[in-house]
Parts: structure tokens; C-alpha cells; sequence
């Protein structure tokens, strides 16, 4: 990890908590760092890749962090890809990406950084920001309803589910272990402070109105963790691993990547059209 005084966020921001856990769950789980791919769209968040060194990264197009990584994945499957955007990126730019890969299921490890606003173009709001949240920008709060991404992926099909926040580190470095070597997609929310433009959601806020999961929740059951995963403003925001279940990855579901990785095969193999065929 580079020097904190080389990097860009501002004092407080909940990313550098979130950098040092992604560092310490890689350390714990023993992954070389040339086994894993760092991807990223565009935001404060998405500078998270540009401060592990030595690793893999690639940065996309605004809202495209996704696409990339499915391509990288697909490429070569014996690679943990991970990525790591707001919820700007990931959820407006990026939403459509975001719901088919879910949809697919796909072996992605998606950590998002949810901060309820667009750190890197001042502070207007994200999709996730509640009407009430009083900003600069939003001076009369937004007029529109906030997406909840957790019971919209249970929906898709998601097969791991999860929200965590920045204010309890050890958790967070326990569920993102628990992500990354998940087979099949996983979304990890990461309710985060923005001290320079969500001043209302601090760390005291969080503080008062997060809830753990119960320590006999059952993580394989569908309707309970739909229910649970729900934002209201009725009851605090629950934080734990919501659910889980082992269906098939997508890029399992094929027989020419079972025998060996796109990047392993040679472009004059004789075989290469009826490769191809196979794909198609």
C-alpha cells in the first residue's frame, strides 16, 4: 500500500479505512498479488486500485467498471477480479452492467463504496441518497426515491449479499474475506462518511443507526434476508452477510473454459474456429 501522504481523498474520508481492510483481507487470505485484478470506474472511490502497489489493476470508462471486469474474468478465470466504485459509478453509470452480472453470476467480487454522493464532482447526489439528507448542492434534500441495492440483487439472483460499514474495520475485513473467495458474484455495500459533502450520515450517525444481523441468522434463507436488507427509515440499517448460496458460476457453465483459460490458448492452434463455435 503507498504512503497515506500520497494519497488524494480528503482527512476522514471513510476510503481510507475501506484501502487498508481490502489490503488486510488479501494479506489474511494469502493471495498473491499478481493473482488478483484490481478494477475501477471513475470517482474517489474508484482511486482505490492506484494505492495498492504491487498489483493488477485496470481503470475503466465512468460507469464501466463492470463490463471490464466480466471481460478480464471471462479472459482468464483463474484470476481473483475485484472492484472497487462508488455508488455513482456502479449504480447510476454502471446499473445495467451492475444487474447483469448478477444475473449471470459471474465470479466478480464487487466492493461498493456507498457514501450517498459523487465525491469527485462536489458532492451532488449519488442514487443511493435518502430525500431528507440536506447537502450544499441538494439544499432542499432530492425529490426522488433512493435505490436499496441489496434486496434489488436478491431479486436478480445474487448469490452473496452483504453490507457492512466503515466504522467497524474488523468486520469489514471479515465479510470482504469472505467475498473474495465466494464463487459466483458478490456484492459487498459499504456504508461510508464523506466528511466534505455528507456532513448529516458521520461517523456518530452511523454509529446510531447500524444493527447486527443476529448471531442465529440464517444466511441461506432467500425471504428473510429480502426482509432484512431493506433501508427504511423505520429501523436501523442492518449489517451482516445476507445471504449466500453456491449456484453454478457463469463462467463454469462452459465447456471449452473448463479445459483451459482463453489467455492459455495460442491464436494458430488448429482448433481456434471450433474454439470459437464452442463460445458462440
Amino acid at each position: 500500500m503507498k504512503e497515506m501522504k500520497e494519497i488524494t481523498w480528503c482527512p476522514g474520508c471513510g476510503n481510507f479505512i475501506i484501502l487498508s481492510a481490502i489490503d488486510e483481507a488479501v494479506k489474511n487470505l494469502k493471495i498473491a498479488k499478481k493473482d488478483i485484478v484490481f478494477v475501477s470506474g471513475i470517482g474517489q472511490a474508484a482511486k482505490l486500485p492506484h494505492f495498492i502497489q504491487p498489483c493488477n489493476g485496470f481503470a475503466s470508462l465512468h460507469g464501466r467498471s463492470i463490463a471490464n471486469a466480466i471481460g478480464i474474468k471471462i479472459a482468464n478465470s483463474k484470476l481473483k477480479v475485484l472492484v472497487s466504485s462508488g455508488d455513482g459509478d456502479l449504480l447510476a453509470e454502471g446499473g445495467n452492467h451492475l444487474i447483469h452480472a448478477i444475473r449471470r453470476n459471474i465470479s466478480i467480487t464487487c466492493f461498493l463504496h456507498d457514501n450517498q454522493v459523487y465525491g469527485l464532482t462536489k458532492g451532488q447526489a449519488s442514487p443511493t441518497m435518502w430525500p431528507d439528507q440536506i447537502t450544499k448542492i441538494q439544499a432542499e434534500g432530492i425529490k426522488s426515491k433512493p435505490m436499496d441495492p441489496l434486496p434489488m440483487a436478491l431479486t436478480l439472483g445474487a448469490t452473496f449479499v452483504a453490507r457492512t460499514c466503515v466504522t467497524d474495520k474488523k468486520q469489514l475485513v471479515e465479510i470482504m474475506e469472505k467475498a473474495i473467495n465466494h464463487e459466483g458474484f458478490s456484492l459487498v455495500q459499504i456504508l461510508q462518511t464523506c466528511p466534505s459533502f455528507n456532513k448529516m450520515r458521520d461517523v456518530n450517525w452511523y454509529k446510531n443507526n447500524v444493527e447486527y444481523l443476529d448471531e442465529k441468522y440464517d444466511k441461506t434463507n432467500f425471504e428473510n434476508a429480502l426482509l432484512s436488507s431493506l433501508t427504511t427509515k423505520e429501523r436501523k440499517i442492518k449489517l451482516g452477510l445476507f445471504y449466500e448460496n453456491n449456484r453454478t458460476p457463469y463462467e463454469k457453465q462452459f465447456s471449452l473454459l473448463k479445459e483451459k483459460t482463453l489467455v492459455e490458448r495460442t491464436l494458430d492452434h488448429k482448433y481456434n474456429n471450433e474454439d470459437l463455435k464452442k463460445i458462440i
